[in-house]
């Protein structure tokens, strides 16, 4: 399911329980029916965002949305039960295109990472495209929103995981670092880097040597580098 124009089919959509990223209302758009969907995505924990009705617009592709618009995803959000179990998570703060955070979910799989975290702003959703991305790894790869992802890590803390920030300042080098478990690894934003609030979460901030005049990695590429990194020690510690 792409994407669901009007107050009909995304009240039938919420209604049914299909896997929705976010729903997206009209600034100044009222009415029982509209605050009936906001109820619904309150319910079911769907993002709801109110933007200005030329944003619906382009997102609809036309004007007949009725003030509201829904994004399907392409799998259901996973649990944040899973981390009682997990060993190691791969914690995402803010991966805006869906084609890395695609490649991510899929390298992660391959890594045998139990769980990917996503931020619930200012990030991609589980879209088609995130899933063409991921070529198969999404239906296997259990996949957490987190309405904030310093909370996430505080919370993860307390469970007692340990936090590495994948950081281009970081003091210790990707495959030199032992890693502990439960342990979780933190990649910034594309461009951006780990914001300065997270990067203060981290137990531990990692780096990837580089050689030439490129500063830094495409985010799904350093991912690929440090996961087998891990998964690396692991199998030695388990040797």
């Amino acid at each position: 399911m792409g994407i669901l124009a009007g107050i009909h089919p995304v009240r039938e959509a919420l209604v049914s329980g299909q896997a929705l990223d976010r729903v997206l209302v009209a600034r100044g758009a009222g009415g029982a029916r509209i605050q009936e969907i906001v109820d619904l995505c309150r319910e079911r924990s769907v993002p709801v965002r109110f933007e200005e009705r030329k944003a619906l617009d382009r997102v609809a592709g036309s004007a007949s949305h009725q003030g509201v618009v829904a994004l399907g995803a392409s799998a259901r959000y996973a649990d944040a039960g899973i981390f009682e179990k997990a060993r190691m998570l791969v914690v995402l703060d803010g991966i805006e295109d869906p084609h890395n955070l695609g490649a991510i979910i899929r390298t992660a799989h391959a890594a045998g990472v139990d769980a990917v975290v996503v931020p619930e702003r200012r990030a991609a959703g589980l879209t088609d495209t995130v899933a063409k991305a991921a070529a198969g790894a999404l239906a296997h790869m259990p996949v957490v929103r987190a309405g904030n992802i310093s909370r996430t890590l505080e919370a993860l803390k307390e469970r007692g995981y340990w936090i590495y920030g994948l950081d281009e300042r970081g003091a210790e080098l990707y495959d030199q670092v032992e890693y502990a478990a439960p342990a979780a690894l933190v990649l910034g934003a594309e461009g951006k880097g780990l914001h300065e609030h997270v990067r203060k979460h981290c137990d531990f901030l990692v780096r990837i040597p580089l050689s030439g005049k490129i500063s830094s990695l495409n985010v799904s590429v350093a991912a690929g580098i440090a996961l087998f990194a891990w998964k690396r020690s692991r199998e030695t510690a388990a040797r």
